[in-house]
């Protein structure tokens, strides 16, 4: 089951070791708690007196897909931000064009998604092929089931607040200089999209 994924930090500028290992952390700990819950699921006592308004069977079910869609949208932040950085080029690059018209319209609703959920910000790619930037105040709201994930953002302040304060635009600034747009690509060509 989940067990932490690495990531070189060493790659990422403008970001200090201490913001990003104090972000690892919190995922490591959404992998603990991931692991915790599906053990107490084994448990038949956790489908007793099922319940919508409460029941331990609910609250279990609602921490499951919290933690599950915090480890994947972590290791999906983690890996778009580190390794090789360089100009956006390639398939990313000719469907940000043709669905938001221009690289810099796209940067700027990226952009400004982020200053305006509390979670994250998922450009997703959806099943009819189509770009679509998505905002999520957590982990499990805002998810749109027929589109897959192709660059994550992370806006929840513990993501920024130790090296930028609450200056959240310089750190969504910062984010872009570390895109990894291979990363990008690659998770594009995983999925087949159409020319």
């Amino acid at each position: 089951m989940y067990k932490p994924q690495l990531f070189n930090f060493n790659t990422v500028e403008g970001m200090t070791k201490k913001q990003l290992d104090e972000h690892y952390a919190l995922y490591v700990g959404y992998t603990n708690k991931f692991r915790e819950i599906n053990n107490l699921l084994k448990q038949r006592i956790s489908y007793q007196n099922p319940s919508p308004t409460f029941s331990r069977l609910r609250s279990l079910k609602k921490g499951e897909s919290y933690s599950l869609n915090g480890i994947i949208l972590h290791e999906l932040y983690f890996g778009n931000i580190t390794g090789k950085k360089g100009k956006v080029s390639g398939k990313i690059l000719d469907l940000i064009n043709r669905d938001f018209g221009s690289y810099n319209n796209f940067v700027e609703m990226f952009t400004n998604t982020g200053l305006s959920m509390r979670g994250w910000v998922v450009l997703i790619l959806g099943d009819n092929g189509r770009l679509r930037i998505i905002g999520q105040d957590s982990h499990d709201d805002g998810n749109v089931y027929n589109g897959k994930p192709i660059l994550v953002m992370d806006v929840y302040e513990h993501a920024y607040m130790i090296d930028f304060g609450i200056d959240r635009k310089k750190y969504i600034d910062t984010f872009f200089k570390n895109i990894n747009w291979d990363v990008v690509n690659k998770r594009l060509e995983n999925n087949n999209t159409p020319k």
